[in-house]
């Protein structure tokens, strides 16, 4: 039975919001998608650019994770679900380290689970209604990162107003304020994560 650890987690006040039919098969079939974990590349450069920014991600996230595999592990399917869905990976880490602060357990007050602390009714409406699965790396990151861009399409890609929707706290700024704080510690070209 994995330890569970409550604390500071914000998506606790995310609501359920009724979906249509098509935005819940679109939603559904996105998280359901099974493919391959491994991040595909058009060119060298491109590969080259992904194992650039591994190391460097590597090196800031040990202290958090301080077994090489399970780090590689988890930047690789980061990676790989924020691309796949079309989200910045330096903004879907600032939010994972503001939401559950690199912790595969983590349960807010209210039930949010996992590094995206994903609510359980998401897997009930878009998923099999396991909230278990929730704890697995892959399929909690595969959920928040097809949750953040549904959030963001609703907001026509805006970020402040999507990480509201994200987190229930739509329209007030000290949690889209958190997140792009902690995405500036994941760009390239800083040294140390805050």
């Amino acid at each position: 039975m994995p330890l569970l650890f409550s604390g500071p987690s914000h998506a606790g006040s995310q609501v359920e919001e009724p979906l249509m039919d098509s935005v819940r098969a679109a939603l559904g079939a996105a998280v359901a998608s099974q493919g391959p974990l491994v991040p595909a590349f058009k060119d060298t450069e491109g590969r080259l650019t992904y194992l650039r920014w591994l190391g460097a991600m590597s090196e800031r996230l040990k202290k958090k994770m301080p077994e090489l595999q399970i780090r590689h592990e988890f930047l690789q399917a980061v990676w790989y679900e924020s691309k796949r869905a079309g989200l910045d990976v330096t903004l879907v880490m600032g939010l994972i380290q503001v939401e559950s602060n690199f912790r595969k357990f983590a349960v807010s007050s209210v039930g949010a689970r996992g590094y995206m602390q994903v609510m359980p009714f998401w897997t009930r409406v878009i998923g099999d209604g396991d909230a278990g699965k929730l704890f697995h790396m892959q399929t909690n990151l595969r959920f928040g990162c097809v949750i953040l861009r549904h959030y963001l399409d609703r907001e026509r890609g805006d970020n402040f107003l999507g990480l509201g929707r994200y987190n229930g706290s739509r329209g007030r700024s000290p949690y889209p304020e958190a997140v792009f704080a902690a995405q500036r510690g994941w760009l390239p070209d800083n040294r140390a994560v805050g």
